[in-house]
């Protein structure tokens, strides 16, 4: 599994804990955040991490800044990409069983390591359930691909 990650500012301590934790479970870690402390804008990480998972370059993403909140609204305007902002390892799991989220972010300054920690490991085990939530998936790719969803028309 290659997974890319990328922060701001704001998570390198917290980015450098998680990548290394992903790595010693021997998951190749492509790390496109900065290592500075220097103010950093988080939308330049989470375009970079989402361009390598829509391009399928990765299989997946993780995205940390101070909330999660910005950095996943960055990489959510590259088309195909479903990040999900999780603060505890529940919506995590889910985020991927029932909307194939393919990035997950979460603040630095919101959640501590530990936390972080079971979220991507939940975000990681956690495996898409397809179909019923397959229908939804399709409503949002519709939206992303014309601007509108038929089903809200009628």
């Amino acid at each position: 599994m290659k997974l890319a990650i990328g922060n701001d500012h704001v998570a390198v301590e917290m980015k450098m804990e998680i990548k290394a934790y992903l790595e010693a479970k021997g998951i190749e870690v492509l790390d496109v955040g900065t290592n500075s402390t220097e103010r950093f804008n988080y939308p330049i990480s989470g375009y970079k991490v989402a361009k390598l998972v829509a391009d399928g370059q990765v299989d997946g993403g993780v995205l940390i800044c101070g909330t999660g909140v910005g950095i996943s609204l960055a990489a959510n305007k590259v088309k195909g990409i479903r990040a999900c902002v999780c603060s505890e390892p529940y919506s995590a799991k889910l985020s991927k069983q029932h909307n194939n989220s393919n990035i997950v972010a979460f603040g630095a300054r919101v959640i501590g390591v530990e936390t972080a920690k079971m979220i991507v490991d939940e975000w990681l085990n956690a495996e898409y359930e397809g179909g019923r939530h397959q229908v939804r998936i399709d409503m949002i790719s519709e939206i992303e691909n014309t601007g509108k969803l038929t089903a809200a028309e009628d």
